[in-house]
């Protein structure tokens, strides 16, 4: 199941991965060892979205690291994010994160959390135009931000907006989506297990018959088919460290997905449990 990108037309799979606290395990061999799995295990079954943040530790030089091992940068699509203030900080705090990554070309570049947006946005363009990155896009993780997400859409020029959304935190609902839509960004949903949330709010519960109706065979399944069955959701990017979560995560970009009628049904059941 893939996605096209509103700027180019270029497709993306629908279910893609993060790297937030997961893979920010350092050098050792032992910690490294079932990431390696993960990747190789995402990237067999077709993902090529993998995202990460300077703010995420060790997380960039772990992926850059074992991408590299693997042979796999041609294959995938590699996002990360400038956090700190200041033109000439920006840029080698970006010029760090592609030593890191061991690109020569990232293919997308966001400003994480609108930090300093306006100063990076500029620094953004001027690379973008230089083809040393190929997408430029920003970032936040909560609904109070949202507002001040908005004013930057209309602001300025974005390839990608990577916002929070999941069947647990729907305020991109409400202006966000159809904004991007209208706009033509292509959107990245974050934190779509609200941090684990949603697992620990239904343990112990079976998934209702019908989710066999667009092939949901696990909870993580259900929520993702949930988010990437809105049709302004470009990629949803769950973070994992085990190679069985990630074979059942990418499942869930397989086969049929909920409609607008399903999505509706499956909201309401979440919100009754």
């Amino acid at each position: 199941m893939t996605r096209k990108i509103p700027a180019t037309g270029e497709e993306l799979p629908a279910i893609g991965l993060g790297t937030w606290q997961v893979f920010d395990v350092g050098g050792g061999a032992a910690a490294r060892a079932p990431l390696r799995e993960v990747l190789a295990r995402f990237a067999k079954a077709g993902g090529r979205m993998i995202d990460s943040s300077p703010m995420y530790g060790s997380a960039e030089s772990v992926a850059g690291d074992l991408v590299a091992e693997l042979g796999l940068r041609e294959r995938l699509f590699v996002a990360t994010k400038v956090w700190t203030r200041g033109r000439e900080d920006g840029i080698a705090q970006i010029e760090a994160s592609f030593r890191r990554l061991r690109v020569t070309q990232m293919d997308l570049l966001q400003v994480h959390n609108l930090v300093d947006v306006d100063v990076h946005t500029r620094t953004l363009r001027d690379w973008k135009s230089k083809n040393r990155i190929r997408y430029l896009g920003i970032t936040h993780y909560t609904a109070a931000a949202h507002a001040e997400v908005e004013q930057q859409l209309h602001k300025h020029s974005y390839d990608f907006l990577q916002i929070n959304y999941s069947l647990a935190e729907r305020d991109a609902e409400k202006r966000l989506l159809s904004l991007c839509k209208d706009k033509n960004i292509a959107v990245i949903a974050n934190r779509p297990f609200a941090e684990g949330a949603m697992f620990r709010r239904v343990r112990g519960k079976p998934l209702p018959p019908w989710a066999a109706e667009f092939g949901a065979a696990s909870w993580a399944q259900f929520f993702l088919k949930w988010i990437v069955g809105h049709p302004a959701i470009t990629c949803a990017i769950p973070g994992t460290g085990s190679p069985e979560h990630i074979a059942d995560n990418v499942a869930a970009g397989f086969g049929a997905l909920p409609d607008a009628a399903l999505r509706r049904r499956m909201a309401e059941h979440f919100d009754s449990l």
